[in-house]
């Protein structure tokens, strides 16, 4: 095992991530509203974490896989740890809880890509072509269409608005940070001190601004348990292994269909309906990812 990114050989399973990854976070901002109607955001962020390090306990006492070696590895888990799992997901479930939409929200969280196309040539060392540019914008413009087309830009509050901006500096520090400085480490040992680091933070966060009372319903019971083991788990060592092995901009790119897939994820479970501009708009957001990812 080694501590530079990219030497040692893609798993057989690389090529079916990106198609997993998209549907289980996508499917994460429905779990994420119904399980904050139970509880209050940071609360439900630290049950959230809590439950992760008790699956997670087990399978590193039985498959016992290598640790980071030195401190530098350990902290560089951690900062992408507190990065995605605090930041990212702290700051967009305040969004929720403050009345920003989920189709608000998505398409705010959808600029990371760009964002990441500007900082990776000079962070990452990456070149983003012009044809890589192309598709970007066209994939930003579906999104928009879906949002627009199902939900609507509902009023959110300017609170709510930068809570959902502070999770999209997030999402892009945290892909920059794993290009550059991310090791190659077993994913449990990686996602025990990642999901460790975010629940050292939001769990003091929860403890002096929240009561931390949780309204246990079967809904909620399922909430927690799709983003325990499909969110937290799956998504997550799915979008790392691919910020190991493809390039920073291609693999935010995807983020463009969340918007779509999230929406068509809701009309499948909730019954929201889908216009016919909607699919326009995801069949748009799709041909801007084919480009941004050749």
């Amino acid at each position: 095992m080694s501590d530079r990114p990219g030497r040692a050989s893609p798993p057989v399973w690389l090529p079916a991530a990106p198609i997993l990854f998209l549907l289980l976070w996508s499917g994460g901002f429905t779990f994420a509203k119904l399980g904050i109607a139970h509880a209050e955001p940071i609360t439900f962020l630290a049950l959230r974490y809590a439950c992760v390090l008790v699956v997670l306990a087990p399978l590193f006492l039985i498959l016992r896989p290598r640790l980071p070696s030195r401190l530098v590895e350990w902290g560089h888990l951690a900062v992408v740890g507190v990065l995605i799992q605090a930041a990212y997901f702290g700051l967009s479930y305040i969004a929720f809880d403050l009345g920003v939409s989920a189709g608000v929200a998505a398409l705010v969280i959808s600029l990371q890509p760009i964002l990441v196309g500007l900082l990776a040539p000079m962070l990452a060392g990456e070149r983003v072509s012009a044809l890589r540019w192309l598709g970007l914008v066209l994939g930003l413009a579906g999104a928009a269409v879906v949002i627009l087309a199902r939900m609507g830009l509902e009023p959110a509050s300017v609170p709510g608005l930068l809570a959902a901006a502070g999770a999209m500096l997030a999402m892009t520090g945290a892909t920059l940070y794993e290009k550059r400085y991310g090791g190659d480490h077993h994913p449990v040992s990686a996602n025990l001190v990642q999901y460790a680091a975010g629940l050292v933070v939001v769990l003091p966060i929860a403890a002096i601004f929240e009561t931390m009372t949780v309204d246990w319903t079967a809904e909620f019971g399922i909430a927690l348990a799709y983003l325990v083991i499909g969110n937290s788990l799956i998504a997550v060592t799915l979008l790392l292994a691919m910020l190991r092995f493809g390039e920073a901009a291609r693999v935010s790119a995807l983020l463009f269909l969340v918007p779509p897939t999230a929406s068509l994820i809701a009309w499948g479970m909730l019954g929201e309906a889908m216009p016919a501009l909607a699919w326009a708009g995801m069949a748009l957001a799709a041909v801007g990812v084919l480009i941004a990812r050749r």
